[in-house]
């Protein structure tokens, strides 16, 4: 990449990771779109009984359909150092951000340990707390100090004191605009030079009907879950899940750092609509446009030269109308009828995100500058009417754009604020390709499982979109911009193959010296050079809800699992990992209950080490046997 013409204001998409429905990353997406899939689905029992709410009247909600995140409940507790009891009791909007912001950085090429004690700022959009909201409904014997713990504040902070990053840390609630919102607060806290890179996340897991059935009586909901922008037929959107998260940092930094640039964000503005209409939920037109001439002017972009906007796009018979007339009497006029303006929507394929919305349509712009196409928007049907669409076309199909493209994100909240991202296509430098010289390859992970995993992961990853790349980019990225684990394993090639193949046979002798982890000069092996995509961690991944006992058959598991609060081994001592004097009362019905026989209370007291109640737990299930 180079630094022609790169200007200094300019903010670097530099990773980028999501969970969304049927896509768990950035890839899986972008082919999920290029496919033209609807990822909405019926609503599971385990969130709420849909269709007996489905109805007319008060209190009814007008779909059954929505976007859905499989395995929200799946944490890999034992990899951020969690008790399975602390996993349980965790809003798995956290969850689910820890294990997408750890793939962001990887995709980033980040070692998080670098970044330890940084002012790095971590910004999150997110306007739902139904995990908490669930349990206090409960009852106030349920108001108990594990739910501090899961208050929305807590979303960023939860990132903040894992990864030791010492920036700001906020929630940003704008309703439907707060992660695009959160983008443009992290892009200006890095231009100031307040912060030298930042996290920037959205996140929205519909837990509880509540939302769904206010939306519904004010006519925002599709009665059959199909987001249809642009539609002469559009009735409403489909909430979704989403979590998504991306890595930013000045333009020139990441040059500087030879990272893979996804995209460059040039501009953005935010704006609220003010009085500029007759109430604060209805949309205005002069807000938006006040909004796009701010961002555009920010970017210092003239609005013909965008080639693509990623719409906030919802099927809303009230917004879409408003948003196609502010995009065309902005962007859409003077140009040639061979070139109207691309606008599409994701949520047509995925739901509406919410508050995670603007994020998620960020993320399919990066990709879409990335490849150079723009997918079709789903469920278009016949155009609207009340639109004037000269200049303007929602893509039916995969359409190309420029390799030096120009792309809008737009997103609005009921908070009638609204955002807007000005984006360009990244320019990469020639691929320098292999010489024959045979590179280590080096891999590790926190379990021999995990290992194993990202072996194979490796084995596929070199097999198909990973032959792209030199041999020695994907070993110097593997080597230099990986976190190292306990668990390693080496393969040694010049070839994607002979990779391949040294991956699939064992370690030989004259490759322990890569296994340690700071034999090796790695910087002065490899050299200089680029960061290319990798395989993501592969996560050990268990159920954890409120409820459940923690899977495993193991007595000393089980309790453990639900009782410690805190990471443990062997000889830690049970009042400090949460085990005091009354959990042990409690613990003591739950055994007998468990185990059906009497427990000296006397002897559970006298235990006051992990390894003490193992041995016990697993001596009184012998005694049951």
């Amino acid at each position: 990449m180079t630094t022609t013409g790169v200007h200094q204001r300019s903010i670097a998409i530099v990773g980028m990771s999501c969970r969304l429905p049927r896509a768990t990353d950035p890839d899986r997406l972008w082919e999920l779109l290029c496919g033209g899939v609807d990822a909405t689905a019926h609503t599971p029992a385990e969130r709420y009984d849909a269709a007996a709410l489905r109805s007319s009247g008060p209190g009814g909600l007008a779909g059954c359909r929505a976007g859905f995140v499989d395995g929200i409940a799946d944490f890999d507790a034992d990899f951020f150092d969690m008790s399975a009891a602390e996993a349980t009791a965790l809003d798995p909007q956290q969850r689910l951000l820890l294990m997408c912001a750890w793939e962001a950085f990887e995709d980033a090429g980040v070692v998080p340990e670098q970044w330890r004690e940084s002012r790095t700022g971590v910004f999150v959009g997110n306007s739902r707390a139904d995990f908490l909201e669930s349990a206090l409904q409960q009852g106030l014997s349920s108001a108990t100090a594990t739910q501090l713990g899961n208050v929305r504040s807590l979303l960023p902070a939860r990132l903040s004191h894992h990864f030791d990053l010492r920036g700001p840390s906020v929630v940003v609630d704008t309703a439907c605009s707060s992660a695009l919102t959160a983008v443009h607060q992290a892009v200006q806290s890095l231009r100031s030079g307040e912060i030298p890179a930042a996290v920037v996340a959205g996140v929205n897991l519909p837990l509880r009907p509540d939302e769904a059935v206010m939306m519904s009586h004010a006519g925002a909901m599709s009665a059959d879950g199909r987001s249809r922008f642009g539609s002469a037929d559009a009735d409403g959107h489909a909430p979704s899940d989403a979590v998504a998260v991306v890595v930013l940092k000045p333009m020139e930094a990441a040059l500087a750092d030879g990272d893979r640039v996804r995209a460059v964000i040039a501009g953005s503005a935010v704006g609220n609509d003010g009085r500029s209409n007759d109430s604060v939920l209805n949309p205005s037109l002069e807000g938006q446009l006040d909004v796009l001439r701010w961002a555009y002017r920010d970017a210092r972009v003239e609005p013909s030269a965008v080639d693509f906007v990623e719409a906030h796009g919802s099927g809303s018979p009230l917004l879409d109308p408003l948003e196609l007339t502010a995009l065309g009497r902005f962007m859409g006029t003077s140009r040639s009828p061979d070139r109207p303006l691309l606008v599409g929507s994701v949520k047509s394929n995925l739901g509406h995100a919410e508050a995670a919305g603007g994020l998620v349509g960020l993320i399919k712009a990066a990709l879409c500058l990335e490849n150079g196409k723009v997918p079709a928007s789903l469920h278009a049907g016949l155009p609207r009417t009340d639109v004037d669409w000269s200049g303007l076309s929602i893509p039916r199909a995969l359409t190309d754009i420029p390799s030096r493209a120009i792309a809008g994100v737009s997103a609005q909240g009921s908070s009638a604020l609204n955002a807007h991202v000005v984006l360009h296509s990244a320019e990469h430098e020639p691929r320098t390709p292999d010489d024959g010289t045979r590179w280590p390859l080096v891999l590790s992970a926190r379990t021999p499982e995990a290992l194993a995993d990202l072996t194979r992961a490796y084995v596929e990853h070199l097999s198909g979109s990973g032959a792209d790349f030199p041999v020695r980019d994907l070993c110097r990225s593997a080597a230099l911009r990986r976190t190292r684990f306990e668990h390693r394993a080496v393969a040694i090639g010049a070839t994607h193959r002979e990779l391949v193949e040294s991956l699939t046979t064992d370690s030989t002798p004259e490759l322990d010296r890569f296994l340690g982890s700071e034999s090796v000069d790695r910087d002065g092996l490899f050299g200089p050079g680029r960061h290319v995509p990798l395989p993501t961690y592969p996560w050990q991944t268990r159920r954890y809800w409120p409820g459940e006992e923690p899977a495993g058959d193991d007595p000393a598991e089980w309790l453990l699992g639900k009782h410690a609060r805190t990471a443990f081994d062997q000889d830690s001592a049970l009042a400090d990992i949460g085990i005091d004097s009354l959990a042990k009362l409690q613990l003591l019905v739950e055994v007998q209950q468990r185990t059906g026989r009497e427990v000296d209370p006397e002897e559970l007291a006298a235990l006051r080490t992990v390894r003490d109640l193992c041995r016990w737990a697993r001596e009184l299930a012998e005694v049951r046997r």
